[in-house]
């Protein structure tokens, strides 16, 4: 199969909400294919559909962000057929009500699953495939600042410039462990499986840039962005801002110039201000 000369930009979990509000915008500024995913096809499609309705062309992809196999058929259809990914969005996420019935143990396992694990699974799948320059925003929030971990010395750990993926991932797991156990708050931990996931998220950031700072691809940048309280199903649509409101910061970190430096491994804001994420 001949390799696609466009561009390449994906984004996970676009067929609603901010997801969806990004993959548009993608495609108005864009030069190049861009992929809305979605783990429903039906969804997915009629995405693509509404967005064809209004003269945009995204190309659509089935993509269960955790479902293992998903993210490896993926990750081949995009090897087999694009010289590689000039933008990565990892925007797939859950957030159960405050209504839930659920057991928190439960809510903490499957958030932690969805927002955080499943995420490292999309990096390790596809960032093998980040061509020179690329740029990956991963969707954060502001529930997912340091400051919302009660223990000084978790708080010390996760921001620490040595802290691995490794022992990220224990900590993650330490934290569904605890709240299984329901004595996750005598462990300096919140009671928001949500909050945490996103901290995870935005620690696991900072680690991501080290490693790409070493990569021999020159000027691959990730950083993590909240994007602002906005109107969607997450937040039982509380949020007073749209989706094309919320997309404007990811779309930016999407589209940063060559050789930014400034915007790199960083704590975004929705109004593109960086935050120090040890003191927000």
């Amino acid at each position: 199969m001949a390799l696609a000369t466009s561009r390449l930009a994906i984004v996970t979990g676009g067929n609603k909400g901010i997801g969806y509000a990004i993959v548009k915008d993608l495609c108005e500024r864009f030069d190049g294919d861009v992929y809305l995913t979605a783990r429903d096809v039906g969804r997915g499609e009629a995405a693509v559909g509404r967005l064809n309705e209004l003269g945009l062309k995204p190309k659509f992809h089935q993509l269960d962000v955790t479902d293992t196999g998903s993210v490896a058929t993926f990750a081949k259809f995009v090897a087999d057929s694009y010289a590689g990914i000039d933008v990565l969005v990892n925007n797939a996420a859950i957030a159960f009500k405050a209504a839930a019935t659920e057991p928190f143990g439960v809510q903490a396992e499957e958030t932690l699953r969805v927002n955080y694990f499943a995420l490292r699974s999309v990096c390790d799948a596809l960032f093998p495939l980040l061509v020179p320059g690329a740029r990956v925003v991963n969707l954060s929030s502001s529930a997912g600042r340091l400051s919302v971990i009660p223990s000084e010395e978790l708080r010390r750990t996760l921001s620490s410039p040595l802290l691995t993926i490794d022992q990220l991932d224990t900590l993650m797991r330490q934290f569904v462990e605890k709240a299984k156990s329901d004595d996750h708050q005598q462990f300096g931990w919140p009671s928001s499986a949500y909050s945490v996931s996103k901290v995870g998220v935005s620690a696991l950031t900072f680690i991501q840039q080290r490693a790409f700072d070493e990569d021999p691809r020159t000027d691959i940048v990730i950083n993590s962005v909240h994007p602002g309280y906005v109107d969607t199903d997450m937040t039982s649509h509380k949020g007073p801002l749209t989706i094309e409101q919320g997309a404007e910061a990811p779309v930016y970190l999407s589209l940063l110039p060559a050789g930014e430096q400034n915007v790199k491994g960083r704590y975004v804001w929705n109004d593109k201000t960086i935050k120090d994420w040890c003191k927000c």
